[in-house]
């Protein structure tokens, strides 16, 4: 027997969601997919979230966006924040499971397919330093270094950076939610020659208001940046 071979009779594979055996690793039962809500078919092409009737190959805008332009250019999620894919996030971001990040970048790259260009760069949200060193990772930085293995894009973990901590999001309303997040991302100093003129791709783990994505999109413009895209593993919305 061959050492994966070996490996996976001590160690079978077992589902991200439930732990049941699975027949690779990283995987989800057929129960636990069928609970995870993937996204797919005509969504807005400017958050993600899916929306009513065909694809047909035109742009299409939610009602949010319509109502309130996004400071990007396209953004994509790979499912609804809801169910089991609820629970893979909270796992991810706050139980120590970095094991779901690898499936996380190659579900990222697929719903980020459609809006990838070649010369882009992949850059995950900051977390500030006070934060990243209770937490000792930053879930949405896994994520991009998944995304860029997965499509071959250039990666850049610390492209932007947080000048100040910033309380909790949640329980926020949506304007207060961007008051928080006003300035408080800029791009880091060293990579600034590095994302003039380039085109870039945002990861975040989930979007609600859409206003961290705001704030690193608008420091990204500032910089230089040709255009702006963003992908979240998660959207905060109802099922259309």
């Amino acid at each position: 027997m061959g050492l994966q071979a070996v490996l996976h009779f001590l160690f079978p594979p077992q589902c991200l969601g439930c732990k049941a055996l699975v027949t690779s690793d990283f995987g989800l039962c057929p129960r636990c997919w069928a609970d995870t809500p993937f996204i797919a078919g005509l969504v807005c092409d400017a958050c993600g979230r899916p929306l009513p009737g065909a694809d047909e190959g035109e742009r299409c805008l939610c009602d949010d966006c319509l109502r309130t332009p996004r400071p990007w250019a396209q953004g994509r999620a790979a499912m609804l924040y809801r169910d089991r894919a609820r629970q893979l996030v909270l796992a991810l971001k706050h139980g120590d499971r970095m094991d779901i990040a690898r499936p996380a970048g190659k579900w990222l790259a697929q719903a980020a397919a459609p809006i990838l260009v070649a010369d882009m760069i992949v850059a995950p949200v900051p977390l500030h330093w006070t934060r990243l060193f209770r937490r000792r990772y930053n879930q949405a930085a896994l994520m991009s270094a998944g995304l860029a293995r997965q499509t071959g894009l250039e990666h850049c973990p610390d492209l932007l950076t947080r000048r100040r901590a910033t309380p909790s999001q949640d329980r926020r309303g949506r304007d207060a939610r961007f008051l928080n997040l006003e300035q408080a991302i800029t791009v880091t100093p060293r990579h600034a020659s590095r994302i003039r003129g380039r085109a870039v791709l945002l990861v975040d783990d989930v979007m609600t208001s859409g206003a961290t994505l705001g704030a690193a999109a608008e420091a990204c413009t500032a910089a230089g940046a040709r255009s702006v895209s963003v992908v979240v593993l998660a959207r905060v919305a109802k099922e259309a």
